[in-house]
């Protein structure tokens, strides 16, 4: 009995006791349940900070759409709004922004477009940039995302030149989407009416 009382009064006395009484206790606990690890690292890696969405790059990526917006005649048709979220949960909504922006960035700018227009090839590496800190972003819902994107890449080549008009027009919702589904913070500005 002496014996257990003088225990914890030593260095070894301590170390004894947490080895035989201390570590039992923590790894006979319970584990946090399967996947929750990486449920939560898929939920960080689809998160931007919001100090990506600076107001010069705001301005410029709006500017560029309100340009190219005056050459888009076509009112009745609409590439990004809520239809691109249609059978997404929610929790998926980034890594459907990440995939629209990628294919916008491929498709559209980085096409004769970037020589074409003041601040697009500035917006298209903004864009990548955002695509590349997402790189890690997916989701288990990928068939129907890509159901989503090829509704609207056919909608896009259906248009003909003015696809990629509208689509350069609708930057300024790209980026609304984008930050809005990446970012935890508050949303200032945008051009939030249209749909």
């Amino acid at each position: 009995m002496a014996f257990l009382q003088a225990l914890p009064k030593s260095f070894s006395g301590w170390v004894i006791f947490c080895c035989c009484c201390c570590l039992p206790l923590v790894l006979t606990g319970p584990l946090p349940p399967r996947g929750a690890w990486v449920a939560s690292t898929a939920h960080h890696a689809c998160r931007l900070r919001r100090i990506n969405f600076q107001p010069y790059i705001r301005n410029h990526t709006y500017t560029l759409a309100k340009m190219v917006q005056v050459s888009d005649h076509d009112t009745d048709n609409r590439l990004i709004g809520q239809q691109l979220y249609a059978n997404i949960k929610e929790n998926n909504h980034c890594y459907m922004m990440k995939r629209t922006v990628e294919m916008v960035v491929k498709d559209v700018l980085l096409t004769e477009a970037k020589n074409q227009y003041l601040y697009a090839k500035e917006v298209a590496e903004f864009l990548a940039s955002l695509t590349q800190q997402l790189r890690h972003c997916v989701s288990r819902q990928r068939e129907h995302i890509e159901k989503n994107l090829e509704e609207m890449k056919r909608k896009m080549e259906e248009l003909g030149e003015n696809g990629k008009t509208k689509a350069i027009g609708e930057l300024d919702l790209l980026f609304d989407y984008i930050e809005n589904a990446c970012t935890d913070a508050p949303k200032k500005g945008g051009s939030k009416k249209r749909n």
